[in-house]
């Protein structure tokens, strides 16, 4: 598989991290407390390429040139399990703009179904970043793409925290040009369309529901 614009982020930090979000016996305290630390680092990974604007400014000894971030950013969590990254994006950037997906995906077909839909103003100069923990089919974040792509933004990306070869795959023959960032790119899909070895249902487990 051509892995081009795909990023797995190999700092130790988040790789401890996701260690303890695949172990089935961590609480849900640990749990929470790991997730939002890779979501965070994660996200910052996802934004490391942005573009910035020259300005100067003045420190208390003299002035200097600045850079500010010069884009609008858009961060589309796909709920429910999407909103649990959602916390790590607001840290790093408080004004960031948020829209939400509302997408349930059929047990039997994989097929997601979207039931909600509301983002805020997207032009030219916005970057999309979607965010979901889990890239297993790539169905629910492609029909997002799909919508969000008539918008004409000036970019569109995807952070998840797993992502499954065949959800890779999946966007990146629609859409090759969008930049997935991950910490692990896993082994395959299951019967169910589960991400193997995976974690669990990442939701299930944030939200502690069953």
């Amino acid at each position: 598989m051509i892995l081009k614009n795909v990023f797995v982020c190999k700092n130790p930090i988040i790789q401890d991290s996701l260690s303890h979000l695949r172990d089935k016996k961590t609480s849900l305290h640990e749990f929470r407390e790991n997730s939002d630390r890779i979501c965070y680092l994660l996200f910052a990974e996802a934004t490391k390429s942005l573009s910035c604007k020259k300005g100067k400014i003045e420190t208390p000894l003299c002035e200097t040139t600045s850079c500010t971030l010069d884009e609008n950013i858009v961060v589309v969590p796909v709920l429910r399990s999407g909103i649990a990254m959602l916390f790590g994006a607001m840290d790093l950037l408080p004004n960031v703009k948020v829209g939400f997906v509302g997408l349930e995906r059929d047990e039997c077909t994989a097929v997601a179904r979207e039931y909600y839909w509301k983002l805020p103003e997207i032009d030219h100069n916005t970057t999309i970043i979607v965010t979901d923990p889990m890239l297993a089919t790539g169905g629910s974040i492609l029909h997002l793409l799909r919508r969000m792509a008539e918008e004409n933004p000036k970019e569109m990306r995807v952070a998840s925290v797993l992502a499954a070869p065949e959800g890779i795959e999946a966007i990146h023959q629609e859409f090759p040009k969008v930049k997935i960032f991950t910490a692990s790119i896993d082994q395959k899909l299951n019967d169910k369309k589960y991400i193997v070895p995976g974690l669990g249902d990442y939701g299930d487990r944030y939200f502690n529901t069953v």
